[in-house]
């Protein structure tokens, strides 16, 4: 019978007759050298740090908050994974520290911290997982998710208690390390693009899944940094016209049990783990350290193609989801410290469907987010940042704050103030979709625009309200508090859900293939298939199918905002009507670049690409102030006025009743603001017809004083968009507009 102490001890890597630290090595426990010395070092900056030291000593800091533990003990690894521990002894402010000399840039770290182990107050501590630095700079490994790297006894016959049981067998055989990393770089060379809001169109890819496919790109770089930074992935982006990416999540993530267990990965990568590590297997140069210079090349290549970089960052929550989850760093470093615990602390709160919540009231937490993404900008030379289900870090205690500490702190920071901030406004927990009520300085993803677009067009809407506003810029959203309308990020698709191929070919989810039983992903797709289910060789459903991909193009090009395309809905991508393909790392979400050469998609990429410099010239598209509504001048020409097909200007009554056509008139001579130079700006002026209708229908060019003639610059009725100018109409005649179609015409 061995007795707790003894236990412990042998969780901690030592026997409890000798104490000589030992390690697993090829499988066996071995003894290891005795620590190296280390010096006092300091509590900041937080994580592994390289530097000269004492006496121009060259050694590494390591400095780890971990509220409430009773013992840290870093652990240090060789080339053969031969493990070195060095208890940390100095405490400042709950934050463990010292230096280490002699450990250089490409060392393998991690931390085992030692506590009290009552699950049912929320202490979780365990000094047999060996847990990584929250501010590991790199990560060498990958997670996978053994009965050792859990905390507590997974397979405990009884599993309602299985979270209370203590697990003491070592981790870090099956854990990835830290790694420390030489920070030299100072940026002087890096032009940042600083594309104001209102001009910019931002294009969502996936790092692994824009390159994997690419034929320009070189094989041994394809699904890397290196692949997006090599010249023929920048081409297209550059061809395009879009003025940033908006990366998944490139923080270093792992994959969940249940996907392993079915032989599947976590593609997307919402289920981060290190808030400062580019993920490692998108590296092609390695991935002890190499992987932070391969991601800075990447960002100064885009910055050189005049392109920004988002990243799509998930601090909501992390890979170590609730109580009967993995132990891989946070839950093991300070589980109460680090998150949203319910008020039986054996239980976690969950805002975010994933399991845990972290707590970002707390100030070690907000500090761990805050460094994070003050370093991304920094060292990193990111542009700004997507906050996946925003709405859960607004929350104080329970309900959401917009004068939340985290939003506080963004405020006033004179770093992240400055850069590109995008919500997606909302989580699953009570009150909270939050659209339209973040502060100013952010913007948000408008789900109420891409629900408004998808229903017009496949005609669903009961009256014309709704794309009113969302057309305009969403005032009724976003006017107030000094936002503008390039607060609304306007999407039709997004990673999550349908892609625009799909949306128009598929009514109903196929997601078998992520093992599910087609329960995953959502049923609210607001699809229409044009009568048939699927890819089809039904060549008249398939010219439908086309003109419907113009027709939401067009309309999202041409609304006021900021646009956001999905990597592929050019080229018209399918994922075979999977709506969450969150887990699929194959060719149902990489990129088929051979649509490119393919004449019936090929077209779609000129259009989508002319919109876009239609877009860039003209500042009437890209306003960056709402409109008005009023006459400015004697002859009651406004900046926004609507038509119906009589060519009449909307009342009340046509506003509420069921229409499939809506005239929209923006006036280029009414653009409030001025020049750099402080002229007025002034553009063309255009009036957009969309026809949601299964039948072609007349509409009444407006006359005096809106115009005499109009001149068509995009007709979505064809598949193929002359360059030169269009059909001249003068004013006060009928024209006929196409069944469900665009028509986009110039004021002359």
């Amino acid at each position: 019978m061995t007795s707790a102490a003894e236990q412990r001890a042998r969780a901690a890597g030592r026997t409890a007759e000798s104490g000589q630290p030992t390690a697993v090595v090829d499988g066996a426990r071995r003894a290891v050298p005795p620590s190296p010395p280390v010096w006092p070092g300091a509590p900041t900056p937080l994580g592994a740090r390289f530097r000269v030291g004492p006496d121009g000593v060259a050694g590494t800091n390591f400095a780890l908050w971990a509220g409430g533990a009773e013992a840290v003990r870093l652990c240090l690894f060789d080339e053969r994974g031969r493990e070195t521990q060095v208890p940390l002894t100095e405490l400042t402010h709950e934050i463990w520290h010292g230096f280490v000399p002699g450990v250089m840039p490409g060392q393998r770290y991690g931390y085992r911290v030692d506590g009290r182990w009552d699950p049912w107050t929320g202490a979780r501590w365990n000094p047999a997982k060996l847990l990584l630095d929250p501010y590991a700079r790199a990560v060498d490994g990958e997670f996978g998710l053994p009965p050792e790297v859990y905390g507590h006894v997974r397979d405990w016959p009884e599993q309602h208690v299985a979270d209370t049981v203590r697990d003491d067998r070592d981790s870090a055989p099956y854990v990835p390390k830290g790694v420390v990393v030489d920070d030299d770089d100072d940026w002087e060379d890096d032009r940042r693009p600083k594309t104001p809001w209102a001009d910019s169109v931002i294009y969502e890819l996936h790092v692994r899944g824009f390159t994997k496919l690419h034929p320009g790109i070189p094989e041994e770089l394809r699904g890397t940094y290196a692949g997006l930074a090599h010249p023929a992935a920048i081409e297209h982006l550059v061809k395009l016209g879009v003025t940033a990416v908006e990366l998944l999540p490139v923080h270093q993530f792992a994959h969940e049990d249940h996907l392993l267990r079915r032989g599947l990965r976590n593609y997307w990568g919402y289920n981060s783990i290190g808030y400062f590590a580019p993920h490692a297997a998108y590296a092609a140069s390695g991935t002890t350290g190499q992987q932070v210079g391969e991601f800075k090349r990447m960002v100064r290549a885009l910055h050189a193609a005049g392109i920004e970089v988002i990243l799509d960052v998930v601090y909501n929550h992390t890979a170590e989801a609730g109580e009967l989850g993995p132990t891989l760093s946070l839950k093991g470093i300070d589980n109460r410290g680090y998150y949203r615990l319910q008020d039986d602390a054996r239980r976690f709160a969950d805002y975010t469907g994933c399991g845990n919540t972290l707590h970002v009231v707390q100030p070690q937490v907000l500090r761990l987010i805050t460094d994070s993404l003050r370093y991304w900008v920094t060292e990193m030379g990111v542009d700004g940042f997507r906050f996946d289900l925003a709405a859960a870090l607004a929350r104080s205690m329970h309900d959401v704050d917009m004068l939340s500490p985290f939003l506080a702190v963004i405020a006033q920071d004179p770093v992240l103030r400055r850069v590109k901030l995008i919500a997606e406004p909302w989580d699953i927990g009570s009150g909270g979709y939050q659209v339209g009520a973040f502060p100013p300085l952010w913007t948000e993803w408008n789900d109420r625009y891409r629900d408004a677009v998808r229903d017009f067009w496949r005609h669903a809407l009961p009256d014309v309200r709704e794309m009113g506003y969302r057309l305009s810029g969403s005032s009724d959203l976003y006017a107030w508090g000094g936002r503008r309308p390039y607060a609304s990020v306007n999407f039709v698709t997004a990673h999550d859900g349908f892609t625009l191929r799909d949306l128009v070919s598929y009514e109903t989810k196929h997601n078998e293939a992520n093992g599910e039983n087609n329960r995953d992903g959502t049923n609210d797709n607001r699809s229409w298939n044009g009568g048939t289910e699927g890819e089809t060789d039904d060549e008249r459903v398939r010219a439908l199918r086309r003109g419907q991909l113009r027709n939401l193009l067009t309309t999202l090009l041409l609304s006021t905002g900021v646009p956001m395309l999905v990597a592929g809905d050019e080229l018209g991508r399918t994922q075979r009507g999977n709506n969450n393909a969150y887990c699929q790392d194959n060719e149902i979400s990489w990129l088929d670049w051979s649509l490119l050469d393919d004449p019936a998609w090929r077209p779609l990429f000129d259009l989508t690409a002319r919109l876009i410099a239609l877009r860039h010239r003209h500042p009437v598209l890209r306003r960056r102030a709402f409109f008005s509504g009023r006459a400015h001048s004697a002859d009651g020409l406004r900046d926004l006025a609507w038509f119906t097909s009589r060519g009449e200007e909307m009342t009340e009554g046509d506003w509420y009743a069921p229409a499939a056509t809506l005239g929209m008139y923006l006036s280029g001579r009414d653009i409030p603001g001025r020049d750099e130079r402080g002229a007025p700006v002034l553009d063309d002026s255009f009036l957009t017809v969309l026809h949601a209708g299964d039948r072609p229908t007349g509409f009444v060019l407006p006359g005096a004083p809106w115009a005499q003639r109009y001149e068509v610059v995009v007709d979505t009725s064809r598949e193929e968009q002359a360059e030169a100018p269009g059909t001249v109409h003068p004013a006060g005649t009928e024209i006929t507009v196409p069944a469900r179609s665009v028509l986009l015409l110039r004021v002359t």
